[in-house]
């Protein structure tokens, strides 16, 4: 479904300089596979996330999403960036209905759609709150509900959950895996969790320090559904051995 074809990007600094952020890239993801990014820290991970959203130009090659080339954002493409940013403002069902009301296609349907989508997430009943009176993973919820809400057939994920305490981590990692399974999209997640990583994925891409390039793409074995147990499976750990190995250069298995 998205072809990533030698896709280079470079910025330019403000003294000047011409900064590579990222160097012949290329990737073909499945319809409805979940693909998560993974690397050193300025590796370019966000960069090529909004590359595939529309967000940014490519420098050379080009993001062909269904045959066609990427050069702007599409309406089919649902983004759920590090913080929700939610309007302060509305309702949690206005924030929820807010890419319909940009794109003008409301419709009688759309609340009943935004609400069965905050059903789904556990935020039935806090339609009427305000983002203010919401937990920071409550807040996250309902912006992953305001990304599906035009049900777009590519969720692109920028280090979601980083901001939350552990226990709201996994509980949303649960709960992303569950709606991901009930409505299936292409989802492309970038993290830098190599455990939150395969937990989520059927392949994770792990790229190299800036200028990034993919060293290697890691297919993840442990079957679906997932839960945490899972983690001390030979699968599991066979895949973020790998990742530790391909980021770090050497295994990291134990602390002194």
């Amino acid at each position: 479904m998205i072809e990533i074809e030698n896709v280079s990007k470079h910025f330019v600094s403000r003294d000047r300089d011409r900064v590579a952020a990222l160097t012949n890239v290329s990737i073909s993801i499945r319809r409805n596979e979940f693909v998560c990014l993974v690397g050193p820290s300025g590796c370019g991970k966000s960069t090529l996330l909004r590359l595939v959203g529309g967000l940014l130009p490519v420098t050379q090659g080009r993001v062909v999403i269904d045959g066609q080339q990427v050069s702007e954002p599409r309406a089919e493409t649902g983004i759920v960036f590090q913080s929700p940013t939610l309007l302060p403002w509305a309702s949690v069902l206005d924030n929820v209905l807010f890419p319909l009301k940009m794109m003008k296609r409301v419709t009688r349907d759309s609340p009943n759609r935004a609400k069965s989508l905050l059903k789904l997430v556990g935020l039935d009943g806090f339609e009427g709150k305000y983002p203010r009176e919401l937990s920071g993973g409550m807040q996250m919820r309902a912006g992953i509900c305001r990304a599906l809400v035009h049900d777009p057939d590519i969720l692109l994920m920028d280090e979601p959950f980083s901001s939350l305490d552990a226990l709201t981590r996994e509980e949303l990692t649960l709960e992303l895996m569950r709606i991901w399974r009930e409505q299936p999209k292409t989802v492309l997640f970038v993290t830098h969790s190599i455990p939150e990583s395969v937990m989520l994925a059927d392949r994770v891409v792990v790229l190299s320090p800036r200028p990034g390039r993919i060293a290697e793409i890691v297919p993840v074995q442990v079957p679906r559904p997932r839960q945490f147990g899972m983690e001390a499976l030979d699968e599991f750990q066979r895949a973020t051995s790998r990742i530790r190995q391909l980021i770090f250069g050497v295994e990291r298995t134990t602390v002194h």
